[in-house]
């Protein structure tokens, strides 16, 4: 007569535990080795907008030969100025005013004309702090030239 030996085939409750502490372990691990990532992702984005805002002034001052005024703003590639001097040639370069905030959700700003770009126009980000004219902004001109 044999004797047959039956196994159970299942996990115990610290097999399944263990494994549930290794996976909250790599994600914990995951989640505090990206979490710098997003802010240089959003560093990224401002750049890039601030490129398609620069882009769409040069377009309109093409067509104008005038950029818009610091007064009518950044809005003047969005809707036609109310203000003089108006273009004379407006053409709608970005789709809404919400391409005008940077990922931190603050206005994009302009100064025309440029304090650094002297010919032309000053476009930045006050970057993640809020607060313009310090050392996390993300500008347009050269910030090495800059005293």
């Amino acid at each position: 007569m044999k004797l047959r030996r039956t196994t159970n085939a299942a996990f115990t409750l610290l097999e399944i535990m263990l494994v549930v502490a290794i996976i909250a372990l790599l994600v914990g691990a995951a989640t505090y080795y990206f979490a710098g990532n997003l802010g240089v992702a959003k560093d990224v984005r401002a750049r890039e907008e601030i490129q398609t805002i620069s882009t769409a002034l040069n377009t309109y001052m093409a067509g104008n030969n005038i950029y818009p005024t610091a007064e009518q703003g950044l809005k003047a590639l969005v809707s036609p100025p109310e203000t003089d001097p108006k273009p004379r040639q407006w053409h709608k370069l970005l789709e809404s005013e919400n391409n005008l905030k940077d990922p931190w959700n603050h206005d994009y700003i302009y100064v025309q004309p440029g304090k650094h770009n002297v010919d032309s126009f000053d476009l930045y980000s006050a970057g993640p702090d809020g607060i313009p004219d310090t050392a996390d902004d993300i500008v347009n001109w050269d910030k090495s030239q800059t005293k």
